[in-house]
């Protein structure tokens, strides 16, 4: 059973990690692979409203994902938006990825192998972790302008999608332990964190939610 105070502890950083961007014109986008094939839906609603003429899904597989998405994530992803009528011209797809970090340093690369004039990138993401993808590819591609997007969704309406409870508040409580630690490591820019929300952050810990922390 999940307290009331660690619900509303989630629904801090669910807020705090979402950076609000309003939808804009980008020359890619970019589908963060994950267990969530929302994420794939996002992306290609956003190309059928004329975004990004091109996308690129990055993503090789991960615990939560290897039983579910045997053939990697981005492939899941590609299949996904074919599905939904994207065009197989208008799809690349990045199989290596194996952390935030990766997906953009090979989808970038990708992008410039194919030669291709990339100036801003609409990052498509989980809703709880808009910040951290945000943070990361500040960092390793500060040459672009970087837009994210995720579904528009409630905590509540997300964790009613996944129907894992405890897996989402153990994502949340991961990503933004990678938001307060990344920073020295060199693996993303330094984004200001409210006090609200660290606390936030040390009671879900104390709650137990720690299986996403690294450590």
């Amino acid at each position: 059973m999940i307290s009331v105070q660690a619900w509303s502890d989630a629904q801090r950083l669910w807020d705090f990690q979402q950076m609000r961007h309003e939808p804009r014109p980008c020359s890619v986008g970019i589908g963060l692979g994950s267990h969530d094939l929302g994420v794939a839906d996002t992306t290609v609603s956003l190309y059928q409203r004329g975004m990004f003429p091109l996308i690129v899904f990055t993503g090789a597989t991960s615990r939560t994902t290897r039983d579910r998405m045997p053939r990697g994530e981005a492939e899941h992803y590609r299949r996904r938006a074919l599905q939904l009528g994207v065009p197989a011209a208008a799809i690349l797809v990045e199989p290596r990825a194996r952390n935030t970090g990766e997906n953009i340093k090979f989808a970038r690369a990708l992008l410039e192998e194919r030669g291709l004039d990339v100036s801003s990138v609409m990052l498509v993401s989980k809703p709880y972790e808009e910040r951290r993808a945000y943070g990361t590819a500040r960092k390793l591609w500060p040459a672009v302008e970087i837009v994210s997007a995720s579904a528009p969704m409630t905590l509540s309406e997300y964790v009613d999608s996944i129907k894992d409870p405890r897996l989402v508040l153990d994502m949340l409580v991961g990503a933004q332990q990678r938001l307060l630690i990344y920073p020295d490591q060199g693996f993303m820019i330094r984004q200001n964190v409210p006090k609200s929300v660290e606390a936030a952050y040390e009671r879900l810990c104390v709650e137990g939610f720690t299986s996403r922390l690294v450590p």
